[in-house]
């Protein structure tokens, strides 16, 4: 056990040299804009995070040794970027980056036994709903989409929280329905299927998931809920059929919204053509273009670049502002960065000993990756721009921290089965 967090604290520490070196970078073009504050707040974020491996040590906490690290070093790289972008909101994301840590120890502390949570799964869907029609009725309209709740001067998307209970259900329903959704209880053209008994209860929590995230416009996020249902109906039952018949569901759908909403026939066009419109609509896109092409291989440094050209550039399009500063071989880098967390969360459900924890762990990995690829995939123009957050490095509270709750869940996960592994040992 020792030698795990060993591990963890090592490379928490390399992850807080190059944090580091990238704030001393910044004050050193223009200790102007970014006075000494810069340090401080940075050293507060490395000190906490050397504090919470502590803490696990402390605990007794056996869980994967990179998923801390990853996030430390995916953390530094945001907040790298956002004291570059705009001081002033990267002073407001390390207030959110504390909420989160103390998110992600509040859920391995009192969710170490995750199976409990197979024990709500109903409970779930209510909530979730619950909270996407509160968006409907009482949201705040941003950039197209009314995915907000305003409690006073703060504002969270309730979309991010009800990601997470979607995996959660998803994972405790297939787990209990697994083998009938495999075998199927009836057998149409020779093709075994599951009845709607069995299967009703997921398409209703997906189905008004789906439609009330229509509603509010929120279609990134839609996509994602819906890519992340397939990802783990396949873990759950490894059948092709689920998935070519979801995906003519999910382009037939794609289809009518396309027609029914004005906005996304305006972000379908600027993704085949943003130069139609470069001083309008596709400006956005453009610019994120010329940021991607004037990085090159190495990039312009750190600092040295000109991502303000792009607006909303600390949100939708840290990606850009990454690439143009640390060229091509920085993207790379960061997308390894982004694999790695993946990878991490897989090798967790691999090692998993219940089927509860293969989906869970699993669900939370495809959610992550969707949410990544999806945005990264936007703002290079591979795919129609969405503005969902690339997690753990867009400015964004509610996305920060639901992030944090996601990886918190991946240690707990990987702790109890470390855990068991102990105990079997032992005995």
């Amino acid at each position: 056990m020792l030698a795990v967090h060993r591990k963890e604290m090592s490379l928490i520490l390399w992850a807080a040299l190059f944090f580091g070196a990238g704030l001393l970078n910044l004050w050193f073009i223009d200790n102007q804009r970014w006075h000494t504050d810069i340090f401080t707040y940075g050293g507060i974020l490395v000190v906490l995070l050397l504090a919470i491996s502590l803490l696990l040590a402390r605990w007794k906490i056996i869980g994967d040794p990179y998923i801390l690290p990853l996030i430390a070093m995916l953390n530094f790289i945001g907040m790298l970027l956002l004291f570059r972008l705009s001081p002033d909101v990267a002073v407001k994301q390390f207030y959110w980056q504390v909420v989160g840590l103390l998110s992600f120890v509040f859920v391995i502390k009192f969710l170490a036994d995750y199976v409990r949570l197979q024990d709500y799964k109903y409970v779930y869907i209510i909530v979730g709903i619950l909270l996407l029609v509160l968006t409907i009725i009482f949201g705040v309209e941003v950039g197209g989409a009314k995915s907000w709740l305003a409690l006073g001067p703060l504002r969270f998307q309730p979309s991010e929280i009800v990601k997470i209970i979607l995996v959660v259900f998803l994972a405790s329903f297939l787990e209990e329905e697994r083998d009938i959704l495999v075998s199927g209880s009836r057998e149409i053209l020779g093709i075994g299927l599951p009845s709607l008994r069995y299967i009703g209860p997921v398409i209703i929590m997906c189905g008004l998931s789906l439609m009330l995230l229509v509603f509010q416009k929120d279609l990134g996020t839609a996509l994602i809920f819906y890519g992340t249902f397939l990802a783990m109906v396949y873990i759950a039952t490894g059948r092709w059929l689920y998935i070519t018949s979801g995906t003519f569901l999910f382009a037939l759908g794609a289809v009518i919204c396309y027609f029914l909403f004005f906005h996304v026939q305006t972000r379908v066009a600027i993704w085949l053509n943003p130069w139609q419109d470069i001083d309008g609509k596709g400006y956005q896109i453009v610019q994120s273009l010329f940021a991607l092409a004037s990085g090159g291989l190495t990039g312009t440094g750190l600092g040295l670049g000109n991502p303000g050209y792009i607006p909303a550039v600390h949100t939708d399009f840290v990606f850009s502002a990454w690439s143009e500063e640390t060229g091509m071989l920085g993207a790379v880098a960061l997308i390894l960065l982004y694999l790695l967390f993946v990878y991490r969360g897989m090798v967790i459900a691999a090692k998993s000993r219940t089927n509860f924890g293969i989906l869970l762990a699993g669900g939370l990995s495809a959610l992550f990756a969707i949410q990544t690829f999806v945005i990264m995939a936007g703002v290079i123009k591979l795919l129609p721009l969405t503005g969902v957050t690339l997690p753990f490095i867009s400015y964004g509270g509610s996305s920060l921290v639901s992030s944090y709750v996601l990886a918190g869940l991946l240690v707990a996960v990987s702790h109890r089965d470390s855990s068991v592994s102990e105990g079997m040992l032992e005995r």
